[in-house]
């Protein structure tokens, strides 16, 4: 059976920074609970408690949860209200779709005075005559019962009734009770039958498994596993049809094993995924016959650029941006390239043979893409005239963002110009008088003229 356990209360006390000490609100609804235990030595603060549709038998070890304010144990398989009496600020208590028949069981409540709220809808005790006047005659704390607001002449008016009502409902519980022990005796007698029928099909198996039948199954085995797996799952299916369809009553015995049958069923599946997931063949990445194939299993988007200038191959692999690093594995071969992705391998066949050692993998910081650079095995060696120089530009700024703008230019020297600036562009050719120093300074008009042509005025 499946029980309260620590990690189950960690987990559900995330509002509280899983703190377990300090809890004073915790929500263990539909989590398949049969046990209720050790919640009254781990949140002994706990204020408001929410079991819900579980499948808890008994009101049990909540008795020292002195400042439980709340307490909704709906749709679970309670069959009698007891251990609350040490609950001292219980204000509230929800006991709706349960299987309460000892109507009787409520006196122990008498302790919870401060007890305003009980919820008894959908128990088999509030189809019992005179319940209502019962449950407020013996709670005279009581504010609200099932939502309905309880009046003082309705209160004055089941006392004055109270001995032939509590009469009444004695004989009635008799007769509940009388009744659960035979629907409890044919529960087991259901899941007797239920056990032995097992038996006997698994007695038939291992008959029909003789050593005949075995060779049999070797011989045809290719075309027997689609006809098995066929029969197992018509076989299953009608066990389902005479499962649910069989009429049942509606008792704990029957909703517990209506759970444990639907368990059994998920647990099955759960079997049968994991063996295919064992039994699912690895992917071929290199063929018996050595030919490497190209694989992309994670289904990215890359790209394959060969960048002549830097004699290299450049990889551009669209991984996940949020994707951590740790979750890639780059391994670079002489003619392929192989990246596993989450375990996933993405394979390509590179078009050159590249060096293996002087490769180089990194992230984009933008876009979080891997992009890896692979150096070609074969060395290749560019035109002079292809290879720009290493002069400085004037305009050195301007040309670094054309560079980044994707605009390279290049620089070209022609040895028959003259490598001395052209000094026409500095100096005015207007002739320049008072102002100093500057007429000390030589007025060149032609520079393609040669020296020959040079005259010499004294008045410069």
């Amino acid at each position: 059976f499946l029980s309260v356990t620590e990690d189950l209360v960690r987990r559900r006390a995330e509002h509280n920074n899983c703190e377990i000490f300090s809890l004073e609100e915790i929500s263990l609804h539909q989590q398949e609970i049969e046990k209720l235990e050790y919640l009254d030595k781990w949140c002994r603060d706990l204020k408001i408690l929410y079991l819900q549709n579980n499948l808890i038998p008994k009101i049990e070890n909540v008795g020292k949860l002195k400042k439980l304010e709340y307490l909704n144990v709906a749709l679970n398989n309670i069959e009698r209200i007891e251990n609350l009496e040490g609950c001292e600020e219980l204000k509230k208590l929800d006991l709706t779709a349960n299987f309460i028949g000892e109507l009787s069981s409520i006196e122990s409540l008498k302790y919870n005075i401060h007890l305003k709220e009980l919820f008894l809808v959908g128990n088999p005790c509030t189809e019992f005559e005179g319940y209502r006047e019962f449950v407020v005659a013996t709670l005279h704390q009581l504010k609200c019962l099932d939502s309905k607001e309880i009046e003082r002449s309705e209160r004055i008016q089941a006392l004055q009734n109270y001995p032939e009502v509590k009469q009444k409902i004695r004989e009635q519980e008799q007769a509940y009770l009388l009744k659960r022990t035979r629907e409890k005796e044919a529960a087991q007698r259901r899941m007797q039958e239920r056990k032995d029928k097992k038996q006997n099909q698994m007695k038939s198996k291992l008959e029909c498994d003789s050593p005949e039948s075995l060779q049999d199954k070797e011989n045809h085995q290719a075309e027997g596993d689609g006809e098995k797996e066929t029969w197992r799952t018509a076989e299953d299916d009608e066990e389902d049809r005479r499962f649910w369809e069989e009429p049942t009553p509606y008792t704990p015995e029957s909703r517990l094993e209506t759970h444990r049958y639907i368990e059994q069923k998920r647990r099955a599946k759960d079997n049968i995924r994991e063996s295919r997931k064992r039994e699912k063949p690895l992917q071929t990445l290199v063929t018996a016959e050595g030919k490497v194939l190209n694989v992309n299993v994670p289904k990215l988007l890359f790209s394959l650029k060969d960048d002549e200038e830097n004699n290299q191959i450049i990889l551009d692999l669209a991984v996940y941006r949020h994707l951590d690093t740790s979750l890639l594995d780059v391994d670079v071969q002489p003619t392929y390239i192989r990246v596993l992705v989450k375990g996933k391998p993405f394979q390509l066949v590179l078009p050159e043979e590249v060096k293996p050692d002087s490769s180089s993998a990194k992230r984009s910081q933008t876009t979080g893409h891997l992009v890896v650079s692979m150096p070609k095995a074969k060395e290749v060696i560019l035109d002079k005239q292809k290879v720009s120089t290493s002069i400085k530009h004037p305009n050195y700024n301007t040309l670094q963002k054309n560079e980044r703008s994707g605009q390279v230019e290049k620089l070209e020297v022609d040895p028959t110009k003259y490598s001395f600036p052209d000094v026409t562009k500095i100096i005015q050719e207007k002739e320049r008088i008072g102002q100093g120093p500057i007429r000390l300074q030589p007025e060149i008009t032609d520079t393609k003229k040669g020296y020959v042509d040079f005259e010499n005025n004294e008045d410069v």
